[in-house]
């Protein structure tokens, strides 16, 4: 497995991490937890997980299936949505006051059955508590030996500089992916101005650039894509001209579209660690594979010009959300 160094504190972590989203539902809880060691038995040394993710569900699972493999693999966690602390009840809104911090961090190590967090990220930026308390929270948190890095998911540019001069932010986790690389605009020179990784969560769009999701694809109601613009059945259509393209190119090249996708963020910086998620080893695997794979300089070009020159149809997320985002 390659290993790539990300932030400027030490922090070390497989070139591909999986991330355990949607691990809150329990309607296989096994095979979760079978899914989980398999992505560490495979080299994976970096799982994603967050508080509200069920709220606090999805942090038992991985704590499960991570204690015997504990000295194996690095976990990733969040604070930053408004959870009742007692019952675990999603308000709907942000809330990364310092004591809600506390408590939040306190309940996740319960819950994952470790000592210390290995990386805690806000999950979003909070615009009623300053950045420099939020930061200075997370360095007294380390202080005490709770976690060991920070890192801040979907913040813009200001946000991070004001974060990093209190304690040093080791990654920035946001969406990142073919159809979506708004951060190049801003964000990517701070990154690198700071010495900061990038591990971009959706690095498939959420399922649509491995090419088995079209116009035809039936979402249902359980299906968080459902609520997607981006996933409207127009959307597709209109954006099915990209994968078509990609598809073309990774049938050249002789690996899937999921590997070529995964294979140009690889190559696009030393510093990034996508983040993908699946439910089956099978896909697990398919993922792996972007490791072996060398794009030559026309191929990445081509890729790279083939997504640049894309404008996605429909927002990413539905407007009320995107408003959480980029602060």
């Amino acid at each position: 497995m390659l290993i790539r160094k990300i932030g400027s504190e030490g922090l070390e972590v497989s070139a591909l991490a999986l991330g355990a989203m949607g691990y809150g539902e329990l309607r296989d809880r096994q095979g979760l937890i079978e899914l989980l060691r398999a992505a560490v038995d495979r080299g994976i040394t970096l799982i994603d997980t967050a508080e509200s993710y069920g709220p606090w569900t999805n942090e038992e699972i991985v704590g499960e299936a991570l204690r015997p493999l504990r000295g194996r693999v690095q976990i990733a966690t969040k604070f930053g949505w408004d959870i009742d602390q007692k019952t675990g009840r999603h308000k709907g809104g942000v809330n990364s006051r310092p004591e809600q911090i506390r408590n939040a961090v306190d309940g996740s190590l319960k819950r994952l059955g470790v000592d210390v967090i290995d990386l805690i990220y806000q999950h979003r930026v909070d615009p009623n508590v300053p950045m420099e308390d939020v930061a200075g929270t997370v360095a007294d948190l380390a202080a005490a030996g709770k976690v060991r890095y920070f890192g801040l998911s979907e913040a813009g540019p200001a946000s991070i500089h004001r974060a990093h001069a209190v304690f040093p932010v080791s990654a920035l986790q946001s969406e990142y992916s073919l159809w979506t690389r708004d951060l190049e605009q801003d964000v990517f020179q701070v990154l690198e101005d700071l010495g900061i990784g990038l591990v971009p969560f959706s690095p498939l769009g959420k399922g649509f650039l491995t090419g088995k999701i079209d116009q035809d694809t039936k979402l249902d109601g359980a299906d968080f894509r459902s609520n997607i613009p981006r996933f409207d059945p127009e959307a597709r259509a209109a954006n099915a001209s990209l994968v078509e393209g990609l598809t073309g190119i990774a049938t050249r090249v002789g690996i899937s579209t999921a590997q070529l996708a995964l294979a140009w963020m690889l190559a696009k910086r030393p510093w990034i660690v996508p983040l993908f998620g699946t439910r089956r080893v099978s896909r697990l695997e398919e993922n792996l594979g972007a490791l072996d794979v060398e794009l030559s300089s026309d191929d990445f070009e081509e890729v790279d010009q083939l997504s640049a020159g894309f404008q996605a149809q429909g927002d990413r997320y539905p407007e009320a959300f995107l408003k959480l985002s980029g602060q």
